[in-house]
């Protein structure tokens, strides 16, 4: 497979997930743009066929003008990957109207910011592949944190219906749903339920890993592999659908 010529779009690409991707796809040939709020995060990311842009998704006007600005250096974009988002963890009677609103705005008007300025250009081409990082709790109640998992089973609801709206045209729409990954959330996650529970870090480490079932966190590279292939020829009637990479759970 080559990427090459391709302009992808990935959010939250200075870490984690959205970095394993970034780069996965720029082996591959693609010209990246990484966001993220924090440019020198995106700076020091930033190798060979990455390029950062500071841009914040709960910002429209943010994300109109960065798209604009990306497409304007690097053509349109053909790889969209909405991947920017917050995962915490709040018993619903502890969750007030900001806590709430600020999950919402990243996880779920970040994504539908992102997809809509990114199809602007897409859909002037003659291939596209638009992928959400969502998450295993977009398919089922995640215990102890309803607003993440109503954010995420929202997104996932938005790629069913674009499959649907684009199915005879040559985008493709996919979530891509991890169970527990190592990423720095991890970290913010430990140091959260720690101070919840009053366990230690290692017991909270074992909470997190004991919910995939293979026993071990997901690696950010399985996740990018995963991305590639959703990118590939092959992977053009894979519309649609939520890509679980979940450790065997069912």
């Amino acid at each position: 497979m080559t990427l090459s010529g391709k302009h992808a779009l990935v959010t939250g690409g200075g870490t984690g997930i959205g970095l394993a991707i970034a780069k996965a796809l720029a082996a591959e040939g693609a010209q990246v743009t990484i966001t993220g709020r924090r440019l020198n995060v995106l700076e020091d990311a930033a190798t060979d066929g990455l390029f950062p842009l500071a841009m914040d998704v709960a910002d429209e006007a943010s994300v109109v003008d960065g798209v604009a600005a990306a497409v304007a250096a690097r053509r349109p974009i053909q790889i969209c990957v909405a991947n920017a988002g917050i995962a915490e963890g709040r018993a619903l009677h502890k969750t007030d109207m900001e806590f709430w609103r600020k999950m919402m705005s990243i996880n779920i008007d970040g994504v539908f910011l992102t997809i809509r300025e990114s199809l602007k250009s897409m859909t002037q081409t003659d291939w596209g592949r638009v992928m959400v990082v969502s998450s295993i709790a977009g398919l089922r109640g995640l215990k102890g944190a309803p607003a993440y998992s109503t954010s995420k089973h929202a997104v996932n609801g938005m790629i069913k219906s674009l499959a649907a709206d684009f199915a005879t045209k040559p985008i493709t729409f996919n979530s891509i749903c991890p169970a527990y990954v190592e990423t720095p959330i991890i970290d913010q996650n430990i140091e959260s339920i720690m101070a919840r529970t009053g366990c230690s870090e290692e017991e909270a480490r074992h909470m997190m890993v004991g919910v995939n079932p293979h026993g071990r966190l997901i690696k950010p590279e399985e996740v990018a592999h995963t991305a590639l292939y959703l990118c590939s020829d092959m992977a053009d009637s894979i519309r649609g659908q939520m890509v679980q990479i979940s450790g065997g759970e069912v």
